[in-house]
């Protein structure tokens, strides 16, 4: 069966209780930095469940309790010697911390010796010398017949003793000197045969369990120091007396080593590429809600003064070029009071619903006079009080799409986008509108700076990349609505949807659609939304109607030309895995069909750190895109696909559950104007009058619907 790397991270995570971060990487053996507090893992993907368990659970064990210390320069041990007593100690306080490792550990390493792992198939046990079989009774002794002299078992008490790291060293020390006697012994002896002129078997095994390469132990000591974490300085290389080294050694432990080499298909297997997201710094995304204004009302006089002078040297009669637009809002206005009227009541309506469904009723003490008379048999004669629930206080957060594809619905979306504002500012719930975009302010700026440094791994965000603060609850009334009429001209000059004879104010143009950095924004927008404004409960609501642009990551590279590394970058694939810091959730890419997946994915993230935020999606939808949208989620066929589609062209909208957002509402294009009012000739036939009025009734219903579902969410 397939090991699932994320999922054995996670059970790392879950073992390590800390900030941990585990990497799956196409690398020999396990490394712990602990400085970077990251675990690197290597892909075993042959290994069964069992062998990765226990892998993984000694890894963590090395991550928890064995110390930054460089402790190589203070005792002259090898580091394989260090090794095999830490193993010993860090194994122990793992099934003491979690007792059911004790079976992880017991069906790994009977794995492991049923393969051969330690290389001691066929060989006489005692042959080894101490550290051997020392390392070889605490993994697998439960299955090998492995003995100890009297001399030898305190030293291998002190190792089963061990509690600190300390012990550990003194117990490392108290080992290697016993080896390093028993190999002195061994050496003397041969001397003494040479000497007498015996011929001596250099391949006894005596001798045998005594040998390892100088490559192995170089090998062994690099990851022995990569696990503490230090760069040590370097043991100085046994040399060859005799047929022996000067050095005693630890054959089995390099033995299992290079069996645990075998475990990775360091060939077939792709690396895997781990990006995170960057912390951004607010001041330099943000186009705030004030310059924004200041600079649109001054190019709204600047152009009312050209068009003045233009008209005056023309001797025509002057015409206020914004007189049609106004008035196309001031009617919008007066006409959606009666949508948003409906958002209050049923607002109202469900927080009361909902206080009382939390409401407890507890009795007073005090008796009811008019229950005595029922004394006889009724024992609740006290009064009782009911205690309502009090509600949490609510906040908003809009994010808008501000890109190209939105010029033909842009004023339709804005309308369903007033209509919650004033709704927020009937039943006081502050709010923020974020517009985002590429083009604002211009190439070139000087506000255009970095929002972030720039490292290896990190989300691309680029320096064109703003959030533009339309709107607020901090404005005051009045001029909120001169600052929702300023945007609602912009509004009209997209898709050209009302006349005007007005231009575009600099920096306001739609862009591309930078709608995974937008997502990547929110996590400090939100946060600070949250404190400024001591609400307990958000709803963040993002209207756009098209995918994001693809999200790249920043990527070292080396050039020939060049003496330092470039920083680039790459798009995401599906060889890449986010990861998040913070919550220390990991999510794979692995799949991603398309770049809404990618959206998706960012979404999932937010939802996992911010438990206690709704994330609503607004789709708008052209006739033609809303199959092929929701295929991407139901399927081409099948039952949930025929009923989204069935309530789409009945009703023009529909909920998707199962996307990154709680809830992704779809809706139509043409569906989305508040325009249809029962209107009709003065001489109008009946079918005529019917059809008006019918089409009225389906309109509200649709609204309503679909207003009622959001008011759900909030409340």
């Amino acid at each position: 069966m397939k090991v699932k790397h994320e999922i054995k991270s996670q059970l790392a995570k879950l073992l390590a209780t800390e900030d941990l971060i585990v990497e799956h990487k196409v690398v020999e053996t396990a490394v712990f930095n602990v400085h970077t507090r990251v675990l690197t893992l290597p892909k075993w993907d042959r290994a069964s469940n069992n062998v990765y368990d226990a892998l993984v659970a000694h890894e963590v064990g090395h991550a928890l309790y064995t110390p930054d210390r460089e402790w190589y320069k203070e005792m002259q041990i090898p580091p394989s010697f260090v090794n095999i007593v830490e193993d010993v100690r860090i194994e122990k306080l793992m099934k003491r911390r979690y007792a059911g490792l004790a079976k992880c550990f017991y069906n790994g390493y009977n794995e492991l010796n049923d393969d051969d792992f330690f290389d001691i198939d066929g060989q006489d046990l005692t042959d080894f010398n101490l550290a051997d079989r020392v390392n070889l009774y605490f993994k697998v002794g439960a299955w090998n017949d492995i003995s100890f002299s009297t001399t030898e078992i305190p030293i291998v008490d002190l190792i089963r003793n061990a509690e600190t790291f300390d012990d550990t060293l003194e117990a490392s020390q108290k080992l290697y000197e016993y080896c390093k006697e028993k190999l002195e012994q061994q050496k003397e002896e041969i001397e003494t045969e040479e000497d007498n002129g015996d011929e001596v078997d250099l391949n006894s095994n005596a001798s045998n369990s005594e040998e390892e390469g100088e490559e192995g132990e170089e090998e062994y000591q690099t990851k022995s120091q990569d696990m503490e974490g230090g760069e040590g300085e370097s043991q100085p290389q046994p040399q060859s007396q005799g047929g022996l080294k000067n050095e005693p050694e630890v054959e089995t432990a390099s033995s299992l080593e290079e069996a645990l080499k075998d475990l990775t298909n360091t060939q077939n297997n792709l690396e895997n590429i781990y990006f995170e997201l960057p912390k951004l710094n607010l001041k330099k995304i943000i186009i705030d809600n004030e310059v924004i204004h200041n600079n649109l009302s001054a190019s709204w006089i600047e152009q009312e003064k050209e068009n003045k002078k233009r008209l005056e040297d023309r001797n025509f009669k002057y015409r206020d070029i914004y007189e049609e637009v106004d008035s196309k809002f001031v009617e919008f206005k007066r006409s959606a009071q009666k949508e948003v009227n409906y958002l209050v009541k049923e607002f109202e309506c469900k927080k009361a619903a909902s206080s009382y469904a939390r409401a407890t009723t507890a009795r007073t003490g005090v008796l009811d006079c008019s229950k005595l008379h029922t004394y006889k048999y009724n024992e609740d004669l006290f009064k009782k009080v009911t205690t309502l629930a009090e509600g949490k206080n609510h906040g908003l957060v809009f994010v808008l799409d501000w890109s190209g594809s939105m010029n033909d619905v842009m004023l339709d979306t804005l309308k369903q986008l007033y209509n919650l504002l004033w709704f927020c500012k009937k039943v006081n719930i502050p709010f923020e509108v974020y517009a985002f975009t590429n083009e604002h302010p211009p190439v070139g700026d000087t506000f255009h700076r970095l929002a972030y440094e720039k490292k290896e791994g990190l989300a691309l965000v680029p320096e064109c990349f703003s959030m533009m603060n339309l709107f607020t609850s901090k404005t005051r009334n009045k001029e909120l609505e001169v600052q929702m009429k300023s945007i609602f001209r912009l509004a009209c000059l997209f898709g050209h949807q009302v006349y005007t004879q007005y231009h575009m104010p600099i920096g306001m143009n739609l862009s591309g659609t930078p709608l995974n950095e937008a997502l990547i924004s929110l996590h400090q927008i939100l946060p600070q939304f949250k404190n400024e404004n001591n609400v307990e409960k958000v709803q963040c609501v993002i209207l756009t109607d098209g995918e994001s642009a693809p999200l790249q990551y920043s990527k070292e590279f080396e050039r020939d030309w060049e003496n330092q590394p470039f920083m680039g970058s790459k798009y995401i694939s599906d060889r890449c895995i986010l990861r998040n810091r913070k919550t220390g959730h990991t999510y794979s890419c692995e799949g991603l069909g398309n770049w809404a997946d990618t959206t998706d994915l960012l979404l999932q993230d937010l939802r996992q750190t911010f438990l206690t935020i709704n994330f609503i999606g607004i789709r708008v939808l052209a006739n033609r895109d809303a199959g092929q949208f929701v295929r991407q989620y139901a399927g081409y066929e099948g039952d949930a696909y025929e009923k989204i589609m069935g309530r789409w062209k009945k009703e023009k909208s529909f909920t998707i559950k199962n996307s990154g957002y709680h809830s992704y509402f779809g809706l139509s294009a043409t569906a989305l104007a508040n325009e249809d009012e029962f209107e009709v000739q003065q001489d109008a036939t009946k079918a005529q009058i019917k059809r008006a009025f019918v089409k009225s009734l389906r309109t509200k219903k649709m609204n309503k619907k679909i207003l009622g579902e959001f008011i759900e969410l909030v409340v």
